[in-house]
């Protein structure tokens, strides 16, 4: 097996201890041939200091003035590998995982397979349940609007072992051939966060490349980690993308039938998961609703 050059690149916000455990699970990656870029994505502390004394010249850091989001952050990286190295792959991984060694070799190795492969991605498991499926693979259903996945939380049994061509792989975990940059362009901006992978494998696949899921590449999500960043946050990003997403890429009908569907059923399903399931988080709920607003309105 060659092995081809990998940009490797990891936001950090406040995460510290995450990072830190991440760069540590890929310092035992077997795959040779790789750069690590991470973009301190203007945290409130001394993160980029302490990770620049503890690694050294294992990582470059780009210490940004503020937080950009998930795409501005990791379009900052991708442009700085771009102007400063060739490589053949770029990976965005999230600094709230923790890798297996052989994750990037197989992925890798399966990219290589066919030059019209465009974007790779892991099996996903929790990081406090090691052997239960966090992600596995991801398709929309562009009727309703509506991502759906293989995996329901379910015991890792082997049911999920055969590479599949899929709809989209999640950002927390995303290997891209350096032509689908130079192709598709950058991530879009404009999303901030949530959505914006599905938009950027989306956009890959309208150019003629395919999304791979790679079983035996696996990593461990801290899912609970995120969540406590997010409540409002998260609820206004999703609902706005989703509307951003959809005006993008659904045809005239796919739009009206996901109106339908989303005022119909899914607005009110949202505000019964805001005030029952998570007991009255009127923050999270007025930013979903803040979210539906400027979706509609484009904003």
């Amino acid at each position: 097996m060659t092995y081809p050059k990998v940009s490797i690149i990891i936001l950090n916000w406040n995460g510290l201890e995450d990072t830190v455990e991440c760069l540590e699970s890929l310092k035992k990656i077997t795959y040779p041939n790789y750069q690590l870029i991470v973009v301190d994505n203007g945290s409130e502390g001394n993160d980029a200091d302490v990770l620049r004394e503890r690694f050294g010249n294992y990582i470059h850091i780009i210490k940004n003035d503020k937080n950009y989001g998930f795409t501005g952050g990791n379009n900052i990286g991708i442009r700085y590998i771009l102007n400063n190295s060739e490589p053949d792959y770029f990976l965005l991984l999230n600094n709230d995982t923790v890798v297996d060694p052989e994750f990037l070799t197989e992925m890798v190795k399966v990219a290589e397979s066919n030059p019209s492969i465009g974007m790779a991605g892991p099996k996903a498991y929790f990081y406090d349940d090691p052997n239960r499926f966090w992600l596995v693979w991801f398709e929309v259903d562009m009727r309703v609007g509506q991502a759906f996945h293989g995996r329901g939380r379910k015991i890792d049994r082997g049911q999920y072992e055969n590479i599949r061509q899929v709809g989209y792989i999640p950002g927390s975990c995303l290997l891209v051939k350096r032509k689908v940059i130079q192709h598709v362009g950058l991530l879009d901006e404009s999303y901030v966060n949530y959505w914006d992978e599905t938009d950027y494998c989306f956009r890959a696949r309208k150019t003629g490349y395919k999304i791979v899921y790679v079983p035996k590449a696996k990593i461990w999500h801290k899912v609970q980690q995120t969540q406590k960043r997010e409540s409002g946050f998260r609820w206004y990003y999703r609902a706005r993308n989703h509307f951003r997403f959809m005006r993008s890429h659904a045809t005239k009908s796919q739009y009206r039938s996901f109106l339908l569907y989303f005022f119909g059923f899914y607005l009110w399903f949202i505000t019964g998961i805001c005030l029952i399931y998570h007991r009255g988080d009127v923050k999270a709920l007025l930013g979903f609703y803040r979210g539906v607003r400027d979706g509609l309105l484009a904003r």
